[in-house]
């Protein structure tokens, strides 16, 4: 309760001589004084011929958002961090300026578009362009070589804005990354099944995915005798390809004999180009069709973002260990090769809702993987093996206890479930 009408008791008078409409009530009084000055400015230069006319209006490039805008982007945000979390991420945030020479020379011909501030305190600053290099020196101060997060926050970028087509100045980006060295394309599938899993739930029609590998590109470059100079130029036009018309790149990619290629899809045109004889002596192009390749067929599995201040000092003085991450289940396998059935296995945990994660190795060691469950909290593991394969069913490990125990395939769910929700 803000004290009710007797904020604008004289405010209201005020108003009434020079014009003013009545004042709402129910507002606290430093907004009431802000929006009082900011009306009578208005009633004293809005008639005055243009000369001083004022406009009350967002900055360029922004924009409000009402209360139904804001339940939309909410049910949005809603799901996308439910996503990450299904898939064992932890979420961290940066300041919203950094370093000016931090992002210096990060984004090549858009630096132009970093908004700089005024130095404050002997320090130059500028507003956050993107959420990765904030991530980048996160990682680097940190000293930080894995992790799998997620951040969900406002970046801005002085450029030319088009309102009805969503481009801003000032607009949120919703980043996942998984920082580290793991086994080619395993968490890269994971990525593209995120990205499916959220399109899908906000249920926004047909939708297709473009995915891309520059070794490929350069590789087609290079077989074409284009010089090593003009890569970054092309590589510019063809970016250009979805927003200008045909024609006026025709000649181009004519050249560069892309459109041999334009009908196919996914599989059918890595092998395509795995065909080629020129292209696939390319060390560089055959690196690159070879781990797309390896992730179309990861994809085919359909598996693979001062109270703080007290709150941290208690955690820190008890040594309670917190948990970062709401994953219930690990898929382990208990021998090699058994990759493809713990992503089948994992796969079909994700599209029950169930939160789960898998350890990013071909044939990582049982024991890893239970100590990965002991170091971050993850209560239970789901593990496959060849006689559990054979008998249709799956053995749940307990980590707190390590009881285990064989569950039925189609009754792993239910039973992960039951035990996740005990109090």
């Amino acid at each position: 309760c803000w004290g009710g009408r007797e904020y604008w008791c004289g405010l209201e008078s005020r108003g009434a001589e020079v014009g003013l409409p009545p004042a709402p009530s129910l507002f606290p009084p430093q907004i009431a004084k802000e929006v009082t000055k900011l009306l009578e400015m208005k009633a004293r230069l809005g008639g005055d011929e243009g000369k001083h006319k004022f406009v009350l209006k967002t900055p360029k490039g922004t924009r409000d958002y009402s209360p139904k805008q804001m339940a939309i982007r909410e049910r949005v945000f809603n799901a996308i961090i439910t996503c990450f979390k299904r898939h064992g991420a932890e979420v961290i945030d940066t300041p919203v300026f950094e370093l000016k020479e931090t992002l210096t020379g990060k984004y090549g011909e858009d630096s132009k578009l970093i908004y700089d501030l005024k130095d404050q305190g002997g320090e130059l600053l500028s507003l956050r362009y993107d959420l990765t290099v904030p991530f980048a020196r996160y990682l680097a101060m940190n000293k930080i070589t894995n992790i799998k997060r997620y951040h969900i926050a406002k970046v801005y970028r002085r450029d030319n804005p088009a309102m009805t087509r969503g481009r801003y100045r000032e607009f949120y980006q919703c980043d996942f990354d998984i920082a580290g060295q793991f086994d080619p394309m395993i968490p890269d599938a994971e990525c593209l099944k995120i990205v499916h899993e959220i399109l899908s739930d906000l249920q926004l029609g047909d939708f297709l995915i473009k995915v891309n590998d520059r070794r490929i590109l350069d590789g087609m470059f290079a077989v074409c005798g284009v010089p090593d100079s003009k890569f970054r130029t092309i590589c510019s036009t063809v970016d250009k390809l979805d927003k200008v018309r045909a024609g006026a790149l025709g000649c181009n990619l004519i050249v560069l004999g892309l459109q041999v290629f334009g009908q196919l899809w996914g599989l059918d045109l890595i092998e395509r180009l795995l065909q080629d004889p020129k292209l696939s002596q390319n060390k560089l192009a055959k690196e690159g069709l070879g781990d797309m390749k390896l992730l179309f067929e990861y994809l085919t599995l359909i598996g693979i973002e001062r109270i703080f201040s007290i709150l941290e000092q208690r955690v820190e003085a008890s040594e309670e260990k917190i948990r970062t991450t709401e994953t219930q289940v690990l898929v382990a396998s208990a021998q090699k090769k058994l990759l493809e059935e713990r992503l089948k296995l994992i796969s079909e945990l994700w599209d029950a809702g169930i939160k789960a994660e898998v350890l990013y190795k071909k044939n990582p060691k049982l024991l890893s993987q239970l100590q990965y469950c002991e170091d971050t909290g993850i209560p239970l593991v789901a593990i496959v093996g060849e006689q559990e394969l054979k008998d249709g069913v799956v053995k749940l490990r307990v980590v707190a206890t390590r009881e285990e125990v064989n569950v039925r395939r189609e009754s792993l769910v239910e039973e992960i479930r039951m035990r996740t929700s005990r109090p």
